[in-house]
């Protein structure tokens, strides 16, 4: 499968690969309505392994929301620092689906403290 960047005028989301397939993806997506649906469709839309790095990318991003060096959010999640510094590339400079998150997360959370 091969990903391109958007350029066609009208374009939904700029800036985002153009991959066959992602625009009905986010279509199901939003047709969920609960955290079990959620839940549910996630696992049986991906392996486990893969469930677990999603998990850990948000986890990552939640710490490094907190301002904790990356030496640590590596240790807490555990993952590698160069797993965490491109997260955190990808929260500073890619598209704001991070900042998005974080922003209509973060009253759920409470305070910034993920830990």
């Amino acid at each position: 499968m091969t990903a391109r960047r958007r350029s066609r005028a009208g374009s939904p989301a700029p800036g985002v690969e153009e991959i066959d397939g992602l625009d009905e993806l986010a279509d199901a997506l939003l047709s969920l309505r609960t955290k079990d649906e959620y839940r549910r469709f996630l696992r049986d839309l991906c392996t486990i392994a893969e469930l677990e790095a999603l998990a850990h990318r948000w986890r990552i991003v939640m710490l490094l929301d907190q301002d904790l060096p990356y030496l640590e959010v590596a240790q807490l999640v555990p993952t590698s620092t160069a797993t965490v510094t491109r997260v955190a590339h990808w929260l500073h400079h890619g598209t704001g689906g991070y900042s998005t998150a974080l922003d209509r997360t973060r009253p759920q959370r409470g305070s910034k403290s993920v830990r």
